[in-house]
């Protein structure tokens, strides 16, 4: 079922962006096909992502949060991760949906260290459960972030994970003017 906006159909449960969507092409989603609440889905694609040279994260059994209007962001399973490369951060977060999240620093032992560079559910809300202890990245703090074979870049803003690829459009939350959204 879907609703007439705008003179162009939206499908049941997604929300009509406050900007111009832009259409998505062949082998493309829009983030404002994403519904909210968000919805959690297997990642069919190898999930990578690098520090310094070296493989901080690799998995082909990711799982990605939709959520209307952001780019998806991806969880790996913490089996995939370096864990000893990461510890605690003081810094936590509270999501509507998902729950509170604990986040995580990077430290090399050699001296470099990123801060809050990725985040955690321990006990997720109903739901989201199959998030729980999985590993989520910022790319923007990474030196890369791989969907399959083509390079991520980062949601615009200081606060959000999304991966922007070419199979996604937006407009995106986070860039400017999208306070609110």
């Amino acid at each position: 079922m879907s609703n007439p906006i705008g003179g162009r159909q939206v499908a049941a449960g997604a929300v009509a962006p406050p900007v111009r969507r832009i259409e998505p092409g062949p082998g493309q989603e829009s983030v404002w096909d994403y519904p909210r609440p968000p919805r959690v889905e297997a990642v069919p694609e190898r999930l990578r992502v690098v520090v310094s040279g070296t493989t901080l994260a690799d998995t082909t059994l990711g799982l990605r949060v939709l959520e209307t209007a952001g780019p998806p962001v991806y969880y790996f399973p913490p089996s995939a991760v370096r864990l000893d490369r990461l510890g605690p951060s003081r810094h936590s977060s509270f999501c509507e949906w998902k729950g509170d999240a604990r986040y995580l620093s990077y430290d090399d032992g050699a001296g470099r260290r990123i801060d809050n560079v990725a985040w955690s559910y321990d006990r997720p809300l109903p739901g989201y459960e199959a998030i729980a202890g999985y590993v989520a990245f910022y790319a923007g703090l990474v030196d890369e972030a791989w969907v399959g074979d083509e390079r991520a870049t980062p949601q615009p803003g200081r606060f959000y994970g999304g991966w922007i690829t070419s199979r996604i459009v937006g407009p995106f939350k986070g860039e400017p003017g999208s306070f609110g959204w």
